[in-house]
C-alpha cells in the first residue's frame, strides 16, 4: 500500500515534519515534559490525514492536483501564522484570518516581518508541482480499494482520539478553557485549533438568536454587586467640559521617565504627568483587535473578544458607549483618525458607538512629505485636527488616534530627536525615536489647544493602546532594562501603558500618581463620574479609578491577571516582588471572578444583549 500511494504519504509526512519544525523554530511553545513534546509532535498529523484523505476518493488526474493544492494551501496557512506570530506573539483565528479588508493597509509591516529564509517553506510545494507537471512515475497512483480507504480513516480516527485523550490528561477541560490559544495549539495543534475555532464561531453566531433579556438580568445583578461608589469630592469636578481623548499608539509605560543613550524619551509626558493624575499600574487589556480593542474597552467598559476583533465581528450590535451617553447629554461626538474610513471597520462601528462624525483620511491633507509608515505624521495630524476641532459645537467629546509610533517604527532622519538604541534587534532600536517623536507631537498639540482657546475648559485623557514590543523581542528588551532575561512577571509588567488624566485648573494644582492596579476597562466609569454622570444603571465591568475601595485587579484578555501582590500567567501564580512562582492558592480568590467577567462580557457581545437594555431604557 505504501508504494501504491507514496506520493500521498510523502506529501503528508513532509508537511507534518515541516509543521513540527516551524513549531520549534517560529513559535514560543513551552514544553515541560517528554509527553508534551510527543503531543506537540503528533498533533498536526490528524488534520493532515483528514484533508489529504479526500484524495483517496478522486481519479488520478485530479488526485495529484489536489495533493499539490492542499500542500500549498496548508503551507500558506502555516506561513500566515508565522507572520502573525512574529508581530502579535499569538496564533491567528478565523475572524482575524478573514479580515481581508485590512490587508491592503499592512504595507511595510508585512515587508518588515518577511525573512528570505521563509521561501524554504514552499520548496516542497514547488517540487511536488514540478513532478505532477512532468507526469513523473513517482506520482503515479493505483486504484484505491474500499478496504484501504476504511483502514486509512480508521487510523485517522484512532489518532484523533489518542491525541485528545493525551491532551485532556495534560490539561483537564482543555476545550472549555479557551482563553489560552498557546495551550490549545500545544495540545490539539494549530490546524485542529482552526477547526475548533470554526465550531466556536458557529456556536457564537447562534447565541444572538437564542439570547433573551434574562441573561442580561443575571449580568446586571453581578455588576451591581461589584459596583464601587465614586469619590464624591471628584464626582462632577469636570462637569460640562469638553473631553479630548488621545490614543497613543503602541506606547508602553517603561519609556516614561526613562532614557535612551542618556536622553529623555518622553520629556513632555514626564512634565505633563506632574500636572495630572497619572496611573502607573495601568494595563492594556486588548486581544487580537489591538488599537480597536483599546477603543472598545475605553468607551464600553466591556472586554474585547478572545478571538478576532469586535469592530469586525459585532460592529452592528447595540452598545451603550460613552459617545452615545454624552450625546444624550448634549455633547457633540467625533473621532479623528487619518486612515481609510473602512480600516478595522471603523465607519460601521463608530456609528454603533454613537459618534456624530468620523474625520477619516478624506478629511486630512496627506502627502508624501507629511506622512511616513502607516500614514500622516502625528505632528501634522494634530495640527489639522485642531483646525477641525475649532469648528465643532461645544461641549464636545472627541477621540484622536495617532499613527507614527506604529510597527515597524519608521521615521525620517529630520524627525529624529533621539538616536536609535543599539542592540541586535532593529524593532526595539527603532521604537525609541518614534516614541520621542510622538511625545513632541503631543506637546505641540497641547500648545495648539491653548492657542485656540480649547484647553482651559477641557478634560484631556492620554492613554497607551497596547504594547509596541512583543515577547519576540525579549532578548533586546532584557538588554535595555538591564536584566538577565524577561521573566513571565516582567512580561506582564511590560503590558502596562500610560493613563494620564489632565483637568486644567484642577490637576495642575493637585497632581497625583495613583498606583492602584487598573486597566482600560476602568476608564468609562471614571470619566463619566468626573463629568457628574451617574453610572448606577449602566452596564460596565470597570470601576471608578478614584473609588476608595476599588479592587486592585487588572484582567488581561488571555485570562492572565494582575493584583497588588501577584501575577497570574500561563496557569501559574507568581509573586510580583520576587518574580518567583508561588502557590496557586494565592491567586485562586481572583481566578473565578476573572473567568466570570470574561464570560459575562463575551455573552453580552455574542448575544447582542445590550439591545434588551436599550429596549428597557426606552420603555421606562
Amino acid at each position: 500500500m505504501i508504494r501504491k500511494h507514496r506520493f500521498l504519504l510523502i506529501a503528508i509526512v513532509w508537511l507534518w515534519l515541516k509543521t513540527y519544525i516551524v513549531y520549534k523554530t517560529s513559535f514560543d511553545i513551552e514544553i515541560e515534559s517528554s509527553l508534551q513534546e510527543f503531543i506537540l509532535f503528533i498533533n498536526p498529523l490528524s488534520f493532515l490525514l483528514l484533508v489529504f484523505g479526500f484524495a483517496l476518493f478522486m481519479k488520478e488526474k485530479w488526485r495529484n492536483r489536489y495533493i499539490v493544492a492542499i500542500s500549498f494551501l496548508v503551507t500558506v496557512l502555516l506561513y500566515i501564522n508565522v507572520m502573525f506570530y512574529r508581530f502579535f506573539n499569538d496564533f491567528i483565528t478565523l475572524p482575524v484570518l478573514f479580515q481581508t479588508s485590512n490587508l491592503g493597509d499592512l504595507g511595510n509591516s508585512v515587508f518588515e516581518l518577511f525573512h528570505f529564509a521563509d521561501l524554504l517553506m514552499f520548496v516542497d510545494v514547488a517540487l511536488f508541482a514540478w513532478l505532477v507537471w512532468k507526469k513523473s512515475s513517482f506520482v503515479a497512483f493505483e486504484r484505491v480499494t474500499k478496504t484501504e480507504r476504511s483502514a486509512y480513516f480508521l487510523i485517522l480516527t484512532a489518532l484523533v482520539l489518542v491525541n485528545l485523550d493525551l491532551a485532556e490528561g495534560q490539561r483537564p477541560e482543555l476545550l472549555t478553557r479557551t482563553f489560552d490559544r498557546k495551550m490549545l495549539v500545544k495540545n490539539i495543534g494549530m490546524y485542529n485549533y482552526l477547526i475548533y475555532d470554526a465550531v466556536l464561531q458557529s456556536k457564537t453566531k447562534a447565541q444572538r438568536v437564542l439570547a433573551n433579556g434574562n441573561e442580561l438580568a443575571e449580568i446586571e445583578n453581578y455588576i451591581r454587586a461589584n459596583e464601587k461608589e465614586p469619590d464624591q469630592q471628584l464626582f462632577g469636578i469636570a462637569k460640562d467640559r469638553n473631553v479630548i481623548i488621545v490614543s497613543m499608539e503602541s506606547l508602553q509605560s517603561f519609556v516614561i521617565n526613562n532614557q535612551v543613550n542618556g536622553q529623555e524619551i518622553t520629556p513632555f509626558l514626564n512634565d505633563f504627568i506632574k500636572e495630572s493624575y497619572y496611573f502607573d499600574h495601568f494595563y492594556h487589556q486588548t486581544g487580537q483587535g489591538k488599537t480597536s480593542d483599546a477603543e472598545f474597552l475605553i468607551e464600553n467598559s466591556l472586554y474585547p473578544l478572545g478571538r478576532g476583533a469586535v469592530f469586525f465581528t459585532h460592529a452592528t450590535n447595540e452598545y451603550h458607549a460613552t459617545p452615545e451617553i454624552l450625546k444624550n447629554k448634549g455633547y457633540y461626538t467625533a473621532v479623528f483618525h487619518a486612515n481609510n474610513k473602512s480600516f478595522w471597520n471603523r465607519d460601521v462601528m463608530y456609528h454603533s458607538l454613537g459618534y456624530d462624525r468620523y474625520f477619516s483620511l478624506d478629511d486630512f491633507h496627506v502627502t508624501e512629505e507629511n506622512s511616513v509608515g502607516w500614514g500622516l505624521k502625528d505632528q501634522h495630524f494634530f495640527e489639522q485636527s485642531v483646525a477641525h476641532l475649532k469648528t465643532l459645537p461645544q461641549p464636545f467629546y472627541v477621540k484622536l488616534i495617532t499613527l507614527t509610533n506604529h510597527f515597524p517604527f519608521e521615521l525620517e532622519e529630520e524627525d529624529r530627536m533621539v538616536p536609535e538604541y543599539t542592540s541586535n534587534d532593529r524593532t526595539v532600536n527603532r521604537y525609541f525615536p518614534t516614541v520621542r517623536y510622538m511625545d513632541e507631537s503631543l506637546k505641540m498639540f497641547v500648545e495648539w489647544l491653548k492657542k485656540e482657546g480649547l484647553y482651559e475648559n477641557s478634560v484631556i485623557i492620554l492613554y497607551g493602546d497596547h504594547y509596541g514590543i512583543s515577547e519576540n523581542h525579549n532578548e533586546a528588551m532584557a538588554q535595555y532594562l538591564g536584566k538577565e532575561e524577561i521573566t513571565p512577571v516582567d512580561h506582564v509588567q511590560l503590558q502596562r501603558v500610560p493613563l494620564i488624566i489632565h483637568i486644567p485648573g484642577v490637576t495642575d494644582q493637585h497632581p497625583k500618581v495613583i498606583s492602584k492596579v487598573a486597566g482600560q476597562i476602568d476608564v468609562k466609569p471614571t470619566l463619566l463620574h468626573l463629568l457628574g454622570i451617574d453610572t448606577k444603571n449602566d452596564i460596565h465591568f470597570g470601576q471608578d479609578l478614584f473609588a476608595q475601595d476599588k479592587l486592585n485587579l487588572a484582567i488581561l484578555r488571555d485570562g492572565s491577571f494582575v493584583t497588588k501582590d501577584y501575577v497570574y500567567k500561563d496557569n501559574t501564580c507568581y509573586d510580583k516582588k520576587t518574580g518567583l512562582k508561588t502557590d496557586n492558592s494565592q491567586c485562586e480568590p481572583y481566578a473565578e471572578k476573572v473567568k466570570q467577567e470574561l464570560d459575562y462580557s463575551d455573552k453580552i457581545i455574542y448575544g447582542d444583549l445590550l439591545r434588551f437594555y436599550n429596549e428597557k431604557a426606552e420603555n421606562e
